[in-house]
């Protein structure tokens, strides 16, 4: 359905190379720049940077590459689609950042699934930005997100609101305390997720309206596993600053403590985002519906 010369772009723009590209396509390398030459013809373009010694497309080039990634997309969604409808079954491409797959998102999404068994669901977990990424391109249909969208093209439905706080271990001195300041605060060995998640963005914007820079703490590890933070926590060799909703369970079972932190307040929100076009608004109102049943 795609155009061969689409494919050919797609994988050099993957692999860097075309060398590379050749081989993962079964072509000889004058088969692909052949291919170059003549996207370079329809279009009346130069696609790639001439003389440098990366592949790197210029600016007619990248617009090119951008569309050629949304009709890949939507070519191989209505190859799944044709292919669904025989099978009378429908797939969903679901983005979810990953502090949000932390949270009560897939129980809700497989509780749906039971209901409706002939839906299937691909979960893509990754960051806002490359989900933004993936939405544009029609690789997703609708996300998960926890924070707000990098770009105002999509609607969206809160699902609800939680706030960063900190974790200590039951044994620690903080542990006893009503609360603490961020002084206090920078004298401890902190693990937080790395710069690229909502919460540390959340995080250092909070630092950043107080005047103060994450360069004052010590942030003695980054590592995008909330289970792993708060494991780190609770076998005292550290402390975090994580969203309350997903230590909730831990802080019930007294495995973890949360203290306030001196007149902070970092608050987040967990939404549903979705393109304008998006053809399944049942499905979210049902997940809606379903995620306030479940933290009620």
């Amino acid at each position: 359905m795609l155009d061969p010369k689409i494919y050919t772009l797609l994988k050099l723009e993957e692999l860097g190379s075309f060398t590379r590209a050749a081989q993962a396509l079964s072509l000889t390398q004058p088969a692909v720049s052949h291919h170059v030459r003549q996207l370079e013809e329809e279009y009346g373009i130069q696609i790639f940077v001439k003389g440098s010694r990366e592949l790197k497309p210029t600016a007619a080039g990248a617009l090119l590459l951008k569309y050629a990634h949304r009709a890949a997309a939507i070519s191989e969604r209505a190859r799944q689609a044709l292919k669904d409808s025989v099978n009378q079954i429908e797939h969903i491409a679901i983005g979810i950042t990953p502090t949000a797959s932390d949270l009560l998102a897939p129980q809700v999404i497989a509780a749906y699934l039971h209901a409706h068994p002939n839906m299937r669901v691909e979960l893509v977990r990754s960051t806002i930005k490359k989900i933004d990424d993936m939405l544009r391109f029609y690789e997703l249909d609708f996300a998960i997100v926890d924070g707000v969208m990098p770009s105002d093209r999509y609607s969206s439905i809160l699902l609800g609101t939680d706030y960063l706080c900190l974790i200590v271990a039951p044994e620690h001195p903080f542990a006893q305390r009503p609360s603490v300041t961020l002084d206090e605060l920078a004298q401890e060995k902190l693990v937080l997720r790395p710069k690229t998640a909502g919460t540390r963005k959340l995080f250092e914007g909070y630092l950043i309206s107080h005047g103060r820079s994450i360069e004052d703490f010590h942030v003695m590890m980054e590592i995008d596993s909330v289970s792993a933070i708060k494991e780190i926590v609770a076998g005292s060799l550290g402390v975090s600053i994580i969203g309350h909703s997903v230590c909730r369970e831990e802080e019930l079972s007294g495995k973890l403590v949360v203290v306030p932190i001196e007149n902070c307040r970092m608050v987040r929100q967990l939404s549903l985002v979705f393109p304008a076009d998006f053809q399944y608004p049942d499905l979210l109102r049902e997940l809606q519906a379903e995620y306030t049943r479940r933290i009620g």
